[in-house]
């Protein structure tokens, strides 16, 4: 099977969605199929060559919304020469777009969105919201009503979407997310961790890894990790991840305030190795987001047998619940607070148990396998 994915950009920085695509791409490709991507990158930025799969880049694109005249004369052009198009996220040109292009067209092309309709961004950014609403009847609200199906990573997510606006019609699918196993030198992987950050050897790891914006929470953990980090001085927070606008340094000064300073390490982007270092080098996963529509992040965490502690806004909270993979608390300082100090007072004997719970939830529900051959299940039933 031929697949084309369109994306607004490969750029890693944009999280989960990005990752999604090139991991369940490889599987694919591993597996007999073709994988394409179609972005709106300028051919010339760095991440495009970088990436490992073939990327037919248009741009450059205009502004934020990324406007590019090119889109839908070649998706006119090419889109006969695969056998289904995936559109990944919405509210950006790449979707309309990929509508105007594809609407009259044998194709079939199924929309992916990657938590883009969460009614949590409607409260808390209302008059972007009203923009969208005046956007959403001639542009997202046909993208969806004309694809072959709209695909969601969770029951959660689904339910969740048709709330964000009362126009909307969509032929629903659920196709799980996952993420690749991690490498298996885990203990050379963790020394070489510390070799790197030499000042965290002998700490006891929380790690948040993630992009450091306003929905993850990094805030509410910074604000949690001071109300108990004085009674637990060998543990150490790690925030991991490229930073939004001047958040980190505003945390950072919130946490100088706190005297948090010495206990918080700040490594920025971690990819690749790096990345799956501090994985192993951690005893617990912490993602306090007000918005998560499944986060890869957790599922790597589970998959190097970390214990999560999350919130109930991320979407896959009752699976983490049901198999004992981690603690779930509200989105609020308190909340975040409730399920560090459940943690911290854990037996060990109990955080074991946790580990294992941990590893068997990502087999069962979060391969990169699952996600690849529920693509490919959609399309063969929808097409």
């Amino acid at each position: 099977m031929k697949i084309l994915h369109i994306l607004p950009s490969t750029n890693p920085e944009l999280g989960g969605t990005v990752e999604a695509v090139r991991q369940s791409g490889a599987w694919l490709c591993a597996a007999g199929h073709t994988v394409d991507v179609l972005s709106l990158d300028d051919p010339g930025e760095a991440h495009v060559a970088e990436f490992s799969l073939p990327v037919h880049a248009i741009g450059p694109s205009a502004g934020h919304y990324r406007y590019n005249s090119r889109l839908v004369p070649w998706l006119r052009a090419n889109a006969q020469r695969y056998d289904a198009v995936i559109v990944n996220g919405l509210w950006q040109y790449h979707s309309f777009g990929a509508w105007r292009a594809l609407r009259r067209s044998r194709v079939p092309y199924f929309v992916f969105t990657h938590g883009m309709l969460d009614p949590w961004f409607k409260r808390t950014y209302p008059l972007k919201h009203l923009k969208k609403w005046l956007y959403w009847p001639w542009s997202e609200y046909r993208l969806l009503r004309d694809a072959s199906a709209v695909l969601f990573t969770s029951e959660e997510e689904r339910l969740l979407s048709r709330d964000s606006f009362w126009l909307y019609r969509a032929k629903e699918h659920i196709v799980p997310c996952g993420t690749a196993s991690p490498p298996a030198q885990g203990e050379s992987l963790r020394d070489a961790f510390f070799a790197r950050h030499p000042t965290l050897r002998g700490k006891r790891l929380m790690l948040f890894l993630s992009r450091v914006h306003p929905k993850k929470g990094c805030d509410l953990l910074i604000e949690a990790f001071a109300r108990r980090a004085q009674e637990h001085p060998d543990w150490q927070l790690v925030v991991a991840g490229p930073e939004s606008g001047n958040l980190g340094e505003r945390l950072r000064a919130r946490a100088s305030e706190l005297g948090l300073s010495e206990r918080i390490t700040w490594t920025g982007m971690l990819e690749g190795d790096d990345k799956w270092a501090a994985f192993y080098a951690s005893d617990v996963f912490v993602l306090p987001s007000h918005q998560e529509n499944f986060g890869i992040v957790i599922a790597e965490a589970l998959a190097c047998q970390l214990p999560v502690l999350i919130t109930n806004k991320v979407n896959i909270w009752r699976e983490v619940l049901e198999n004992q993979a981690g603690f779930v608390s509200d989105d609020t300082v308190d909340g975040v607070e409730h399920s560090l100090d459940r943690w911290l007072r854990l037996k060990l004997g109990d955080k074991e148990r946790m580990k294992v719970c941990a590893q068997s939830l990502y087999e069962s529900h979060f391969t990169v396998k699952a996600m690849a051959h529920g693509l490919i299940d959609a399309v063969e039933r929808f097409a």
